[in-house]
């Protein structure tokens, strides 16, 4: 079991990769996550029954511990975080996690709440509605509703 678990992980890191970068405030923060986000698929695995593709299970699960963790850590005094693009990191640009979108398009989606933020996220992974409304637990036509308004948030952030 640990063998299969650990090679789902390696084969799909990417995607914890993604929600780390769009929920962690900082490189430490999104560090942090990365490794809840690993307790929590580990505890979970031996439940996972396959009825699902695997990248839909992990990110329900990534979803889901970030949001709890963007929740919990909502109660600690904000700060402003340092600019990790003056850093030199090494690594393909998939497996860094300071490597963020645009600027502008980055600090927009901050903005957003936290399940808008997931569902950018999906979206600009270019996940189909279907996979997105199975991930996020919704229907497909809630999913093309929300993002539709958040595109049009998005340009009334960018271009106010």
């Amino acid at each position: 079991m640990e063998k299969e678990f650990l090679q789902v992980i390696s084969q799909h890191q990417g995607i914890l990769l993604k929600v780390c970068r769009i929920y962690g405030s900082s490189r430490d923060d999104a560090e942090d996550l990365f490794q809840e986000m690993v307790l929590q698929l580990w505890r979970s695995f031996p439940n996972f029954r396959h009825e699902a593709k695997v990248t839909t299970w992990l990110y329900r699960l990534a979803l889901n511990t970030a949001i709890t963790s963007l929740r919990r850590n909502s109660r600690k005094p904000r700060w402003q975080p340092l600019k990790l693009q003056h850093l030199n990191f090494s690594g393909p640009e998939t497996e860094r996690l300071d490597v963020e979108y645009d600027q502008e398009l980055q600090q927009a989606i901050n903005a957003l709440n936290k399940l808008d933020k997931a569902l950018v996220m999906l979206y600009l992974d270019e996940k189909s509605y279907r996979e997105m409304a199975e991930i996020m637990e919704m229907s497909e036509t809630n999913v093309g509703v929300r993002i539709s308004r958040i595109k049009k948030k998005l340009k009334e952030i960018i271009n106010p």
